[in-house]
């Protein structure tokens, strides 16, 4: 997806989970250069009623920017002169508390009409296809009266949701209103989950797939229907291209006409993969190295180091605070329940602070044994979760459970007096 200004009203469709993900960081943690419409653009005007009504589903695929991984989709209807593009992908960022509403799911979109001139400005290469559909006139009429009434003031919001109700999902309903009970999709290919069609559009952002593996939960790695996996554009292209209407008693396809406005790759143009020493799993692993080498010369001079388990553990409890809030306040629909917050919480922040308090060694104490015993049945326990973790997120488990044995055991032993002097 992208992101376009002109004015104060942006555009940011499902394409932007990096954006939302950018944005879900500056608060915690969130995506999806901009490309935006004003608010103040004229309304569509529609043309004499003797001219033919074209509807064409536009996508265009995921651009070289991480914010565009996911792609775009928006809706095309010609008639006579007019030709317009119509787009749910858009926000207005100067709505009051925006950032914050976004974070609790609450976040309205709208729905913008852009004359075909401002549509095609500064895509910069990405591939964008637009598929004729194949309607009776009946049918585009209605597409094209649904749409100028879903643009007017009134009617263009609604409440945004980042994997069932986007600017895919929004053209895929429009398709299947006009297209009626005789649309028939085919076969998909069946077996995946909303976590698998991420990952593979992250497969070269691996900080990104980081992210959306830490706050999105179990309720991502659920076997999809056919029309599920349409939430990301280029599914909804491929099964719009396979499908048939029924039309005279007799099967066709859904799609009269493909063309390539912009020529591209189909796979987008992905940036090389993350290199291998900036990995999220190989800064796991340093971590867990480096937590090693801390905890055995810990259990050698009988101390803990103090600011080694503040700094790591409250890292884990920041962490913990923005899984805590998502799930507790959050309406988002795919961020509970998730399990990370068994070994990322809160009361890791503890663990930050007490060290430095002689007085809360016991208390201290109690809190790593409980948390070395979680962590560690949450690894037994893995290949029974119903959620599929990122491979960076075993080594800092383990980081988490050797620091917090090591915690319970040193302080378990008396704090040696000083010796007295000469």
């Amino acid at each position: 997806m992208q992101l376009r200004r002109i004015g104060t009203v942006f555009d940011l469709s499902f394409c932007d989970m990096t954006t939302r993900r950018l944005y879900a960081y500056c608060m915690l943690l969130c995506s999806l250069t901009a490309l935006g419409a004003d608010a103040s653009l004229p309304a569509p005007k529609a043309a004499p009623a003797t001219d033919t009504v074209s509807v064409k589903l536009v996508t265009f695929y995921p651009g070289n920017e991480p914010f565009e991984v996911f792609g775009h989709s928006e809706i095309r209807v010609t008639q006579g002169t007019a030709d317009y593009y119509f787009n749910y992908g858009v926000f207005d960022f100067n709505s009051p508390n925006f950032i914050f509403r976004f974070v609790l799911g609450e976040c309205d979109y709208l729905c913008v009409a852009y004359p075909r001139q401002v549509e095609l400005a500064g895509h910069a290469g990405r591939r964008m296809e637009e598929q004729s559909l194949n309607l009776t006139q009946q049918q585009a009429c209605a597409v094209r009266d649904f749409l100028l009434n879903n643009v007017r003031p009134e009617n263009s919001e609604y409440r945004y949701k980042f994997l069932t109700d986007n600017c895919s999902t929004r053209p895929r309903d429009i398709v299947e209103m006009a297209a009626g009970p005789g649309l028939d999709y085919g076969t998909l290919s069946g077996g995946m989950t909303y976590r698998d069609i991420l990952a593979d559009y992250c497969r070269h952002y691996s900080w990104e797939k980081f992210g959306i593996d830490l706050v999105l939960g179990s309720a991502v790695d659920t076997v999809l229907s056919d029309r599920a996996q349409m939430f990301v554009p280029m599914l909804l292209h491929d099964a719009v291209a396979q499908a048939t209407v029924l039309r005279d008693g007799r099967r066709v396809p859904l799609v009269s006409d493909t063309q390539v406005v912009i020529d591209g790759s189909v796979r987008g143009q992905e940036l090389p993969p993350t290199p291998w020493w900036c990995h999220p799993l190989t800064v796991a692993l340093v971590v867990l190295a480096l937590t090693i080498c801390v905890t055995v010369a810990d259990v050698r001079r009988r101390r803990v180091t103090r600011w080694y388990d503040s700094t790591l553990f409250g890292i884990y409890g920041l962490a913990g605070c923005v899984i805590a809030f998502l799930l507790l306040f959050s309406t988002h629909e795919a961020v509970s329940p998730n399990w990370n917050i068994v070994w990322l919480h809160p009361l890791l922040l503890l663990l930050a602070v007490l060290p430095w308090r002689k007085a809360s060694r016991r208390l201290a104490r109690w809190l790593h044994v409980a948390n070395a015993v979680v962590v560690a049945l949450l690894l037994l326990a893995m290949p029974w979760v119903p959620q599929v973790m990122n491979a960076a997120f075993y080594p800092l488990m383990c980081a988490s459970v050797a620091r917090s044995v090591a915690n319970a055991v040193l302080l378990a032993r008396p704090i040696r007096a000083p010796a007295p002097k000469g």
